[in-house]
Parts: structure tokens; sequence; C-alpha cells
């Protein structure tokens, strides 16, 4: 299965449905089943941020019981879509969808970028330990 690495609190926020879209600098053509890794990696910045502690609360989690170093959650990717406008604010992306409000302020929305659109999220049951990679990877997840 294809996984992404995520950096915490990103990861569970994106997985937890606070955060509506990944957003990268980077497309993919890749569309279908793929797996949500959470790296070693905290930014312990945005995870102290009140709104960011208020979010993650609000599902149990704090700065400190974050998962890492796992695989917590599957997804269908469903898209991949180009940030066409930025006004600092909300965002506008190719198919002409209008970003704005927590969706915006939970990505980075700069021109020339893209945010990824899943659809059926499941976290899972038991997460599973795995060494993230950049980019997409393979793992052989079995559910």
């Amino acid at each position: 299965m294809k996984v992404l690495s995520m950096i915490q609190p990103w990861a569970s926020l994106f997985v937890l449905r606070e955060a509506t879209y990944e957003t990268r600098s980077w497309r993919t053509n890749y569309r279908g089943p793929l797996a949500i890794h959470t790296s070693k990696k905290i930014d312990k910045d945005v995870s102290n941020h009140i709104a960011i502690k208020s979010l993650l609360g609000k599902h149990g989690y704090t700065p400190e019981n974050l998962p890492t170093g796992q695989i917590i959650a599957v997804c269908k990717l469903v898209d991949c879509l180009k940030v066409t406008e930025n006004n600092e604010t909300w965002a506008i992306l190719e198919d002409g969808r209008i970003v704005s409000g927590n969706d915006y302020f939970m990505g980075d929305f700069i021109v020339g970028g893209y945010a990824w659109v899943v659809e059926d999220m499941q976290m899972l049951d038991e997460f599973i330990p795995a060494k993230g990679k950049l980019g997409l990877w393979e793992h052989d997840l079995i559910l």
C-alpha cells in the first residue's frame, strides 16, 4: 500500500479530519488507497499553539501523547489539486473550490502547491510501527 509520512501534529489533525487537505509542494498522479504515517518528528511550536491544542484536545490528544513513527490510518486519495490563487485568508484550487477558515489555516496553500483530497479516512485500531520515508512509499500493510 502507498504510504505518506507527515509530521505531527499535522498527521493527527488530518486523520481526525480537523484538516481537510494535505498540502504538498509536489503533485502525484496516484489515486487509490493511502496509509498515513506519523514521522518521529513533532513540531513542538505548532503543537503547543492554543488553537492546535484545543483541536487535538477535542479528540483526547495533547502534544505529549501524539503517536510518532507509526502508520495510524488509511484513506483513499481521490484528487490532487493545484493552488491557483492565495489571498492570505483563503485560496482557490484549480477546480474552482475556495479553501477558507480552518481548512485554509491548516495547510500551506502557496500558489503552485497542491492540495491532496482524500475520502474514507479510517483510524487504525492498532497503529503499526514503521520508519518513514520522503515522498510516497510502499508498505506491506495488511488490513
